[in-house]
Protein backbone atom coordinates (compact mmCIF):
# COMPACT_ATOMS: atom_id res chain seq x y z
CA UNK A 1 0.00 0.00 0.00
CA UNK A 2 1.49 3.23 -0.98
CA UNK A 3 1.44 6.31 1.43
CA UNK A 4 -0.84 9.12 1.47
CA UNK A 5 -1.52 12.05 3.60
CA UNK A 6 -5.21 13.24 2.84
CA UNK A 7 -6.15 16.86 4.91
CA UNK A 8 -9.84 18.30 4.30
CA UNK A 9 -10.78 21.23 5.34
CA UNK A 10 -9.49 20.44 8.72
CA UNK A 11 -9.34 23.16 11.84
CA UNK A 12 -8.08 23.30 15.10
CA UNK A 13 -8.92 25.90 17.46
CA UNK A 14 -6.09 26.28 20.84
CA UNK A 15 -7.47 27.99 24.21
CA UNK A 16 -5.65 30.77 26.28
CA UNK A 17 -6.66 30.93 29.78
CA UNK A 18 -6.39 33.84 31.80
CA UNK A 19 -5.02 34.36 35.71
CA UNK A 20 -8.57 33.34 37.57
CA UNK A 21 -7.37 35.72 40.31
CA UNK A 22 -7.13 39.26 39.10
CA UNK A 23 -5.00 41.97 40.08
CA UNK A 24 -6.04 45.12 41.44
CA UNK A 25 -5.58 46.79 38.19
CA UNK A 26 -7.90 44.60 36.49
CA UNK A 27 -10.73 45.03 39.39
CA UNK A 28 -10.58 48.21 38.60
CA UNK A 29 -10.75 48.21 34.85
CA UNK A 30 -13.30 46.17 35.27
CA UNK A 31 -15.42 48.40 37.51
CA UNK A 32 -14.49 51.64 35.18
CA UNK A 33 -15.97 49.40 32.53
CA UNK A 34 -19.40 49.16 34.30
CA UNK A 35 -18.72 45.59 35.30
CA UNK A 36 -18.11 44.13 31.64
CA UNK A 37 -15.62 41.34 32.25
CA UNK A 38 -13.13 39.93 29.63
CA UNK A 39 -13.87 36.32 29.15
CA UNK A 40 -11.23 33.74 31.22
CA UNK A 41 -11.01 31.60 28.29
CA UNK A 42 -10.20 32.68 24.54
CA UNK A 43 -9.81 30.71 21.62
CA UNK A 44 -7.64 31.04 18.18
CA UNK A 45 -7.50 28.86 14.93
CA UNK A 46 -3.61 26.90 15.27
CA UNK A 47 -4.67 25.89 12.24
CA UNK A 48 -7.60 26.73 9.56
CA UNK A 49 -9.38 25.15 6.23
CA UNK A 50 -6.15 23.39 5.89
CA UNK A 51 -6.73 21.20 2.23
CA UNK A 52 -3.65 19.38 1.72
CA UNK A 53 -3.17 16.00 -0.28
CA UNK A 54 0.37 14.43 -0.35
CA UNK A 55 1.01 11.67 -2.29
CA UNK A 56 3.95 8.99 -2.65
CA UNK A 57 7.31 10.57 -4.22
CA UNK A 58 6.29 14.02 -2.70
CA UNK A 59 9.28 16.27 -0.74
CA UNK A 60 6.91 18.87 0.70
CA UNK A 61 8.49 21.66 2.28
CA UNK A 62 6.26 23.72 4.71
CA UNK A 63 7.83 27.83 5.36
CA UNK A 64 6.51 30.84 7.28
CA UNK A 65 6.88 32.51 10.03
CA UNK A 66 7.20 31.55 13.72
CA UNK A 67 3.55 31.44 14.88
CA UNK A 68 2.39 30.33 11.71
CA UNK A 69 1.05 26.79 12.51
CA UNK A 70 4.16 24.87 10.71
CA UNK A 71 4.87 22.55 13.34
CA UNK A 72 1.32 22.23 14.92
CA UNK A 73 0.39 21.20 11.03
CA UNK A 74 3.37 18.18 11.76
CA UNK A 75 1.94 17.32 15.10
CA UNK A 76 -1.89 17.09 13.33
CA UNK A 77 -0.65 14.85 10.78
CA UNK A 78 1.13 12.43 13.69
CA UNK A 79 -2.15 12.51 15.98
CA UNK A 80 -0.73 14.80 18.79
CA UNK A 81 -3.50 16.79 17.77
CA UNK A 82 -6.11 16.09 15.98
CA UNK A 83 -8.67 18.30 14.15
CA UNK A 84 -11.46 19.66 15.84
CA UNK A 85 -13.51 19.65 12.14
CA UNK A 86 -12.68 18.42 8.98
CA UNK A 87 -11.08 15.43 8.12
CA UNK A 88 -7.33 13.86 8.22
CA UNK A 89 -6.63 10.26 7.08
CA UNK A 90 -2.91 8.75 6.70
CA UNK A 91 -1.63 5.61 4.80
CA UNK A 92 1.80 4.37 5.86
CA UNK A 93 4.32 4.30 9.13
CA UNK A 94 4.97 8.06 10.23
CA UNK A 95 7.93 8.89 11.92
CA UNK A 96 7.83 12.02 13.49
CA UNK A 97 10.98 13.70 14.17
CA UNK A 98 9.67 16.45 16.11
CA UNK A 99 11.08 17.55 19.30
CA UNK A 100 13.17 14.49 19.38
CA UNK A 101 14.11 13.08 23.00
CA UNK A 102 10.98 14.26 25.08
CA UNK A 103 10.13 10.90 25.58
CA UNK A 104 13.46 10.25 27.87
CA UNK A 105 13.09 8.79 31.02
CA UNK A 106 16.27 11.06 32.92
CA UNK A 107 16.68 8.63 35.45
CA UNK A 108 17.23 5.23 33.33
CA UNK A 109 19.82 4.79 31.47
CA UNK A 110 20.56 5.40 27.18
CA UNK A 111 20.20 2.21 26.57
CA UNK A 112 16.58 1.69 28.39
CA UNK A 113 15.46 4.81 26.83
CA UNK A 114 16.38 3.13 23.42
CA UNK A 115 13.52 0.97 23.97
CA UNK A 116 11.27 3.73 25.94
CA UNK A 117 11.49 5.91 22.82
CA UNK A 118 11.87 2.98 19.99
CA UNK A 119 8.08 1.97 21.67
CA UNK A 120 6.65 5.41 20.92
CA UNK A 121 7.87 5.76 17.50
CA UNK A 122 5.77 1.98 17.26
CA UNK A 123 8.90 -0.17 17.04
CA UNK A 124 8.07 -3.47 19.48
CA UNK A 125 11.05 -4.50 21.82
CA UNK A 126 12.61 -7.39 18.99
CA UNK A 127 12.82 -4.88 16.71
CA UNK A 128 14.53 -2.03 18.65
CA UNK A 129 17.09 -5.32 19.77
CA UNK A 130 17.93 -5.86 16.38
CA UNK A 131 18.57 -1.55 15.92
CA UNK A 132 19.99 -1.16 19.79
CA UNK A 133 24.19 -1.50 18.90
CA UNK A 134 23.68 0.27 15.53
CA UNK A 135 22.06 3.27 17.67
CA UNK A 136 24.33 3.00 19.73
CA UNK A 137 27.36 3.12 17.60
CA UNK A 138 25.62 5.91 15.62
CA UNK A 139 25.59 7.91 18.58
CA UNK A 140 29.25 7.39 19.88
CA UNK A 141 28.14 7.33 23.27
CA UNK A 142 30.18 3.84 23.98
CA UNK A 143 30.38 3.09 27.80
CA UNK A 144 28.03 6.15 28.65
CA UNK A 145 25.31 4.62 26.82
CA UNK A 146 24.76 2.70 30.38
CA UNK A 147 24.55 5.40 32.36
CA UNK A 148 21.48 7.66 33.43
CA UNK A 149 20.69 10.23 31.21
CA UNK A 150 20.07 13.02 33.63
CA UNK A 151 23.83 12.65 33.85
CA UNK A 152 24.36 13.45 29.74
CA UNK A 153 25.43 16.74 28.34
CA UNK A 154 22.94 18.15 26.14
CA UNK A 155 25.29 17.05 22.81
CA UNK A 156 25.10 13.89 24.33
CA UNK A 157 21.76 13.82 25.02
CA UNK A 158 20.78 15.16 21.27
CA UNK A 159 23.15 12.59 19.91
CA UNK A 160 21.23 9.79 21.66
CA UNK A 161 18.07 11.36 20.15
CA UNK A 162 18.83 11.22 16.95
CA UNK A 163 20.56 8.08 16.44
CA UNK A 164 16.93 6.48 18.15
CA UNK A 165 14.93 8.28 15.72
CA UNK A 166 16.78 8.13 12.39
CA UNK A 167 17.38 4.35 13.09
CA UNK A 168 14.18 3.56 11.27
CA UNK A 169 12.18 2.90 7.94
CA UNK A 170 9.97 5.61 7.45
CA UNK A 171 6.78 5.53 5.13
CA UNK A 172 6.15 8.92 6.18
CA UNK A 173 8.55 10.88 7.34
CA UNK A 174 7.63 13.97 9.25
CA UNK A 175 10.94 16.40 9.67
CA UNK A 176 10.51 19.87 11.86
CA UNK A 177 14.44 21.38 11.14
CA UNK A 178 17.31 19.15 9.87
CA UNK A 179 19.41 18.26 13.00
CA UNK A 180 22.14 20.62 14.16
CA UNK A 181 23.10 20.09 17.57
CA UNK A 182 26.53 18.68 18.74
CA UNK A 183 29.97 19.41 17.17
CA UNK A 184 31.08 19.68 13.65
CA UNK A 185 31.45 15.73 13.07
CA UNK A 186 28.27 14.80 14.35
CA UNK A 187 26.57 17.43 12.95
CA UNK A 188 28.12 16.40 9.08
CA UNK A 189 26.65 12.91 10.25
CA UNK A 190 23.53 13.21 11.17
CA UNK A 191 22.79 15.93 7.97
CA UNK A 192 23.96 12.93 5.83
CA UNK A 193 21.92 10.54 7.51
CA UNK A 194 18.56 12.44 7.25
CA UNK A 195 19.59 13.17 3.34
CA UNK A 196 19.48 9.21 3.32
CA UNK A 197 16.19 9.07 5.14
CA UNK A 198 14.83 11.96 2.80
CA UNK A 199 15.19 9.36 -0.08
CA UNK A 200 13.86 6.18 1.33
CA UNK A 201 11.20 7.63 2.65
CA UNK A 202 7.97 7.51 0.87
CA UNK A 203 6.57 10.85 1.67
CA UNK A 204 8.53 13.44 3.43
CA UNK A 205 7.03 16.61 4.87
CA UNK A 206 10.09 19.29 6.18
CA UNK A 207 9.47 22.22 8.17
CA UNK A 208 12.93 24.70 7.96
CA UNK A 209 13.59 28.23 8.30
CA UNK A 210 16.26 27.32 5.41
CA UNK A 211 14.92 28.71 2.57
CA UNK A 212 17.82 26.97 0.63
CA UNK A 213 17.20 24.32 2.28
CA UNK A 214 13.84 24.10 1.00
CA UNK A 215 14.81 24.78 -2.55
CA UNK A 216 16.82 21.87 -2.64
CA UNK A 217 15.54 18.96 -0.64
CA UNK A 218 11.59 20.02 -1.52
CA UNK A 219 10.11 18.93 -4.81
CA UNK A 220 6.41 21.35 -3.43
CA UNK A 221 5.89 23.59 -0.98
CA UNK A 222 3.20 25.31 1.14
CA UNK A 223 3.07 28.62 2.37
CA UNK A 224 1.78 29.05 5.68
CA UNK A 225 0.31 32.36 7.83
CA UNK A 226 -1.61 32.87 10.79
CA UNK A 227 -2.63 28.87 10.72
CA UNK A 228 -3.93 29.28 7.02
CA UNK A 229 -2.11 27.81 3.48
CA UNK A 230 -2.22 30.76 1.75
CA UNK A 231 0.07 29.58 -1.38
CA UNK A 232 0.90 26.65 -2.93
CA UNK A 233 3.56 25.70 -5.92
CA UNK A 234 6.64 25.17 -7.13
CA UNK A 235 9.34 25.34 -4.41
CA UNK A 236 11.64 28.51 -6.26
CA UNK A 237 8.08 30.38 -6.78
CA UNK A 238 6.72 29.58 -2.84
CA UNK A 239 10.21 31.18 -1.67
CA UNK A 240 10.09 34.31 -3.35
CA UNK A 241 6.35 34.52 -2.63
CA UNK A 242 7.44 33.81 1.20
CA UNK A 243 9.94 36.41 0.85
CA UNK A 244 8.61 39.07 -0.94
CA UNK A 245 4.73 38.64 0.39
CA UNK A 246 4.90 38.16 3.78
CA UNK A 247 8.39 38.06 5.34
CA UNK A 248 8.95 41.94 3.47
CA UNK A 249 5.37 42.46 3.85
CA UNK A 250 3.78 44.59 6.96
CA UNK A 251 0.67 44.63 5.49
CA UNK A 252 -0.14 41.10 4.57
Amino acid sequence: MSSLIEIDNASLKFRIYRDPSPTLKDLVVNTLARGRRRAPVSEFYALKNIELNIQGGERLGVIGLNGAGKSTLLKMIVGIYPPQTGRLVVQGRVTPMIEIGTGFDVELSGRENIYINGGILGYSRPEMKLREQAIIEFSELGEFIDLPVKYYSTGMYGRLAFSIATMIDPDILLVDEIFSAGDAHFVKKGTQRMLELFKTSQIVVYVSHSLDQIRELCNRVIVLHKGEIVKVGDPGEMTNYYINQIVNSSSF
